[in-house]
C-alpha cells in the first residue's frame, strides 16, 4: 500500500468520523435499531455515503471522541489530508479491496491473462527476472511448482473481469509477492487491493513464511 494510499484511507476514515458526529442522532438510532454489528456497519456506511472501513471506524467511536475537542482534531486531521492529497478514494475505487476477489490460477482458464502479462513484462513468472520462455512451458513450470508447494498463484477478478495477477514464489524460508495488473485496469487501486487481499491467502498457503514484497504493484 503506497503512502498516498495509506493518506486516502486515513481521509475517508476521518471523512466519515465528522459526518458521523455532526449526524450523531441518526447514526445513534441506526445503531440501535440494527441486528447486529455488521448490519450497523453497512447501515452507517450507507447513510454517511462512506466505505465499508468509515463505517467501522465510526461504530468504533469511544465516548471521549465526542467531545468538542476531540471533533476539532479529526476535523483538522481532515483538511490536513486534503490540503495533501490531489485524489480521492472514488477516483481510485479499487484501493479498498472491497470489491476485488482472488482466485487461484488456472492454466485452462487464465493463460489469456498470463500470455497478455508476458507481452507486457517480457520476464519469466517465476520472479527469477529471466526472459520468459514458451507461455504452456512457463504455465506448466508455474503449476508443478504450485503443486510441490513452492508457489502460489491468484487471479484478481472485479466482478467476472480479470484484472491482473498475484505471484507468490517461495524462496527459502520468505514468500516473494508480486503483482501485475492489466495495463487497461492501472492507476484505479487494484495493485493496492490485490496486495492486501494477497497477504491472507499467502499466510493460508505457507503459514510459516513472512511476506515480502519484491516489486510494486503496476
Amino acid at each position: 500500500m503506497t503512502d498516498l494510499d495509506r493518506a486516502a484511507a486515513r481521509r475517508d476514515i476521518a471523512d466519515a468520523l465528522v459526518k458521523a458526529l455532526d449526524r450523531r442522532h441518526e447514526v445513534l438510532d441506526i445503531i440501535v435499531d440494527a441486528e447486529d454489528r455488521d448490519a450497523a456497519v453497512e447501515a452507517i456506511a450507507t447513510l454517511l455515503g462512506t466505505t465499508h472501513a468509515g463505517g467501522e471506524a465510526v461504530i468504533g467511536l469511544s465516548f471521549d471522541r465526542l467531545t468538542k475537542e476531540s471533533r476539532r482534531i479529526i476535523a483538522e486531521e481532515l483538511d490536513d489530508l486534503n490540503s495533501q492529497l490531489t485524489f480521492t478514494l472514488n477516483e481510485r475505487p479499487a484501493s479498498s479491496a472491497e470489491t476485488l476477489a482472488l482466485r487461484a490460477f488456472s492454466g485452462a482458464e487464465d493463460r489469456d491473462i498470463f500470455e497478455v502479462r508476458i507481452q507486457d513484462q517480457g520476464a519469466a513468472g517465476d520472479g527469477s527476472g529471466a526472459p520468459a520462455g514458451a507461455l504452456d512451458d512457463e504455465i506448466a513450470s508455474a503449476l508443478a511448482r504450485v503443486e510441490a508447494e513452492e508457489a502460489a498463484w491468484f487471479v484478481a477478478l472485479e466482478g467476472d473481469q480479470k484484472v491482473g495477477l498475484v505471484f507468490g514464489e517461495l524462496n527459502g524460508h520468505e514468500v516473494e509477492v508480486r503483482i501485475w495488473i492489466h495495463p487497461e485496469h492501472r492507476k484505479k487501486g487494484y495493485g493496492t487491493a490485490a496486495l492486501r487481499k494477497s497477504r491472507s491467502e499467502m499466510a493460508i498457503y505457507f503459514p510459516a513464511a513472512p511476506v515480502v514484497v519484491r516489486a510494486p504493484s503496476a
